[in-house]
């Protein structure tokens, strides 16, 4: 095991814990209006990057080599970190097409995806990485 690797996911995940604290304010709000619709999306988007950098930098902690966001969701999965490597990849491209265009379908979409599948699968990932602590 690599010190400073092992040193860095657990940074990283302080910094997605802090994150999804955030990303639950948001959720503890019953109706959200537009301009709290678009910071769902960011919230997510930067939980998300932090999630799966923190499953990179564990993953690499490991042994395992890791070189891009795909990677590390199929490495963690086979790994066995997380347990649902398709929605994983499937919130990916959500997220990457959010990033690079604004379509109003698209983002109502990706608002609905966020909160009925990805908040969830992003609080299990939480829960099993306060447990390798």
């Amino acid at each position: 095991m690599n010190l400073n690797s092992d040193i860095r996911w657990r940074h990283r995940h302080d910094n997605f814990k802090k994150a999804m604290v955030q990303l639950r304010k948001i959720f503890s709000k019953k109706d959200l209006n537009e301009i709290e619709l678009q910071g769902l999306v960011k919230c997510f988007e930067y939980s998300f990057e932090l999630a799966w950098k923190m499953m990179k930098d564990y993953l690499e902690s490991l042994g395992y080599l890791v070189n891009s966001p795909r990677s590390a969701i199929q490495t963690a999965f086979s790994a066995q970190v997380i347990d649902d490597g398709y929605l994983w990849i499937e919130a990916l491209e959500k997220r990457n097409l959010m990033a690079h265009t604004y379509d109003e379908k698209i983002f109502e979409e990706v608002t609905s995806l966020i909160k009925e599948k990805y908040y969830e699968m992003l609080n299990v990932l939480d829960k099993k990485f306060d447990n390798l602590d």
